[in-house]
């Protein structure tokens, strides 16, 4: 045998070890590990599928036609993923195959495909082929088994969440307003209990950046109902909480800001994850896509619905935007990536930006978060540091407003 033949054979033997320590891994953390660590393979998979799913819908298809094709659009997606990895796997025992001496070429596709998929096709001769084949048919069936035993967790944690977006319907109607949340609520005497609301959608919120990033498959899952959707449910409670602080004139709710922080580091954390474009550290007087005219038409569905608001209203303006800069990015566009239904507030509208948009880094870890507060008990965190990427200011309709506390401080209380 010459020495560029045993070369030859080293280097395929070397390159299909690769390859398939490579797709092991990518299956490890796209199934095992619990935290949201981007895997490459996924994700240009994810994104092969989305051109293809953008191809079959058309630029001008009504949404119900949108939401019927791509409600598809993950679980076919993920079957994709799961052939992506056998591929692999064929591709590179298919190599090894070569470097352990089963020649020609088709031979060893032959044996890599017979191992793989078990049909006992091919019985290689020698120990190394026969041990070769063994991991091989190994691998072939703990692929399908990760596969298998992700799906009941991925459902587990979807039917979690579409329960909470479910009641949402009654309490808010469909599609949902942050504005008639508060209005039923009021109206039938429920408004104390709004505290309870605040509490189950903390915790929601809490689940949602956890499995939203481990599971990432998640944010594409689309709801039973076509006007339902994960992120335009979120946006209504943050929204009627936002209110709830700034405009409703009772004593102040802590739970609520909790809620509105729990709900803007959970959305944040799942933007960086997807690599969309925000702020990570939004000044109180940053633009934000509610302009001053439909804040004002909101609170006089509040008064004719019996809400008590605040009489300075321009005061409750400054407020509730500086809660809405927290989230507002994000939540927009969230909403534009999962093709979320029409929503007042949400999937209505593009994101308004100042000056550079920043890109949030997808880090698997974090520094801590530095804690501001600035007006009526806002807060900023701050996230890795992200490149920056400048887009157009657009005009928008609303007073300045004052910007936050010294940088490593906090400042409570209302603005004056």
């Amino acid at each position: 045998m010459s020495a560029a033949l045993i070369a030859l054979r080293v280097l395929a033997t070397i390159a299909g070890v690769f390859i398939i320590l490579a797709t092991l891994m990518s299956a490890v953390r796209t199934v095992i590990l619990p935290r949201g660590v981007p895997v490459r393979l996924g994700r240009r998979v994810f994104r092969g599928m989305r051109v293809l799913f953008d191809l079959r819908v058309g630029r001008d298809a009504s949404y119900l036609r949108r939401d019927r094709i791509f409600a598809l659009y993950a679980p076919v997606t993920l079957l994709v993923l799961l052939v992506a990895w056998l591929t692999l796997e064929f591709v590179g025992y298919t190599l090894v195959y070569v470097g352990v001496g089963i020649t020609p070429f088709r031979d060893a596709l032959t044996a890599s495909g017979s191992a793989l998929l078990t049909l006992g096709l091919v019985h290689p001769e020698s120990i190394g082929a026969t041990l070769v084949s063994f991991t091989e048919a190994a691998v072939g069936f703990i692929l399908l088994a990760l596969l298998i035993s992700y799906l009941p967790t991925l459902y587990g944690v979807f039917s979690r969440r579409e329960a909470a977006v479910e009641t949402l319907e009654t309490r808010a109607g469909s599609p949902p307003s942050a504005v008639e949340l508060l209005v039923r609520f009021w109206r039938i005497e429920f408004f104390d209990e709004l505290q309870l609301l605040w509490d189950r959608w903390e915790g929601w919120f809490v689940e949602l950046a956890e499995t939203h990033t481990s599971f990432p498959a998640l944010a594409f899952f689309r709801s039973p109902e076509p006007d339902h959707s994960w992120i335009t449910a979120a946006g209504t409670v943050l929204d009627a909480a936002a209110l709830t602080c700034a405009a409703v004139d009772r004593p102040r709710d802590p739970r609520a800001e909790l809620m509105i922080r729990a709900g803007y580091l959970s959305l944040r954390r799942i933007a960086a994850f997807f690599v969309l474009p925000f702020n990570p550290d939004p000044d109180p007087g940053d633009p934000v896509s509610i302009t001053h005219e439909e804040f004002d038409q909101a609170l006089d569905r509040l008064v004719a619905g019996g809400v008590p608001v605040k009489r300075d209203r321009e005061q409750a303006w400054l407020d509730f935007a500086g809660w809405r800069v927290n989230y507002d990015t994000v939540l927009l566009e969230l909403a534009a990536l999962t093709q979320a239904p029409p929503t007042p507030w949400t999937s209505d509208r593009s994101p308004v930006v100042t000056g550079a948009r920043l890109r949030a880094a997808p880090a698997p870890e974090r520094a801590a978060p530095e804690d501001r507060t600035a007006g009526d008990g806002q807060a900023k965190d701050q996230l890795p540091p992200p490149a920056a990427r400048a887009r157009p200011r657009p005009g928008r309709k609303g007073p300045a407003r004052r910007g936050a506390g010294s940088e490593g401080g906090a400042r409570g209380g209302r603005r004056r």
